[in-house]
């Protein structure tokens, strides 16, 4: 365990002493915060509504002019009677309906006799029911409000709509954590594998191409030791790296979503529970990624090889991350949290929209923890063999 100590404590020292790289590793923390913060100008949804999607629709007392605007959009509207309105509300919450329409009874014959300048009491109003994190319900929404926008316009403000709530049945942090779960986990593993490879490559196979490594090789050192010593010390300076820039995107997130998303998108939604979790997934991950990245510097025999052998990888790990942005996977099958970085993606996904399992999350960070362990074997192998490491 002491040479464990050195090594790590040798690996902390290198790292440190180098202001310039702790004040490049500070900077790209600051210049995400900076960049993501523009990028609301710039970006559109993410995820738009599915154009082959065949929208579901349900109404109370629907006015005759509203079924005939559907039927010339070619949009079927089901009728249903007050009975069955929370059961459709339920649906609409869980994404199975996109849009609950109620009329109040006799809408027509009420609109006409309404004037507002006379008329005592409010105008009639129509509740529209959606959910805002299905992108097809708010697109119903919105198809149907501007229908109901232009009928309101021909009948001189007679009627209202949504008068005293907005309709979504999305709440503020289910939305908030839809936003911050679509983005956060494919971001998350670039950073932490860029934090990786940048520490890495520069540990193994740059003190190989100096000449170093084979110094502490040929010392009474075990080889196992530097193995462990080097991935520990490189997974905890990597996760400095990748916190900052994790906490630099979280802050930057509601203004990269776009105008207006900071005053409806809180980010403080998460309890110490999540967190936790969260950072448990992160190390891990890490230690997965140092093995990785160590196995492939340790082949090289220069720092530039080395990154051309890590470019592969980096394209797994970002179409890995990518497949975060399709929500997380359903958390009644455990076996994928058992497949290396995907069972962290699907992880990440689950924890940043409060839908998760934590056994399935301590599946994935102990999976996690035994590949970079069986990596840490490999290492060892590796600086154990002569061809590999003093190779020319």
């Amino acid at each position: 365990m002491k040479n464990i100590i050195n090594i790590m404590s040798k690996e902390f020292a290198r790292f440190f002493k180098d202001k310039n790289m702790v004040m490049m590793t500070i900077l790209s923390a600051v210049m995400i915060y900076v960049i993501y913060s523009f990028m609301g100008t710039m970006i559109d949804n993410v995820f738009g509504p599915d154009e082959d999607h065949v929208p579901q629709i349900y109404a109370v007392n629907p006015a005759p002019v509203i079924e005939m605007m559907a039927n010339e959009a070619e949009i079927s509207i089901v009728r249903i009677d007050e009975t069955q309105i929370e059961n459709v509300r339920a649906r609409v919450e869980n994404g199975d309906v996109d849009l609950l329409m109620i009329f109040p009874p006799n809408f027509d014959a009420d609109v006409l006799v309404f004037d507002p300048q006379t008329s005592v009491g409010p105008a009639p109003n129509v509740e529209l029911l959606f959910n805002s994190t299905e992108p097809n319900s708010h697109r119903s929404y919105f198809i149907f409000s501007s229908f109901l926008d232009a009928f309101e316009a021909t009948m001189a403000n007679r009627f209202d709509i949504n008068r005293e709530q907005s309709g979504d049945l999305a709440t503020a942090e289910e939305v908030a954590a839809s936003m911050i779960a679509s983005m956060m986990p494919m971001l998350l593993m670039i950073f932490l594998y860029s934090s990786c490879m940048s520490l890495v490559l520069e540990s193994i196979s740059g003190e190989k191409e100096r000449g170093t490594l084979a110094t502490l090789l040929v010392s009474p050192l075990k080889r196992s030791e530097l193995a462990i010593g080097k991935i520990l010390s490189l997974a905890i300076l990597s996760l400095f790296s990748g916190v900052l820039t994790a906490v630099a995107t979280i802050l930057a997130l509601p203004n990269m979503m776009g105008a207006g998303a900071g005053d409806m998108m809180d980010v403080n939604i998460y309890s110490a529970t999540e967190y936790a979790l969260l950072f448990l997934v992160i190390l891990t991950t890490l230690l997965l990624m140092t093995a990785l990245l160590s196995i492939l510097s340790a082949f090289a025999q220069s720092v530039k090889q080395a990154g051309t052998f890590a470019s592969p990888l980096m394209v797994v790990v970002m179409v890995i991350g990518v497949t975060g942005m399709f929500g997380a996977a359903p958390p009644d099958n455990p076996l994928i949290y058992l497949i290396p970085l995907y069972g962290s993606v699907q992880s990440m996904s689950g924890l940043f929209a409060l839908n998760y399992s934590t056994t399935n999350v301590l599946i994935a960070s102990i999976s996690s923890l035994v590949y970079a362990g069986i990596g840490g074997v490999a290492l060892s192998i590796m600086f154990n063999s002569e061809k590999i490491m003093f190779s020319k």
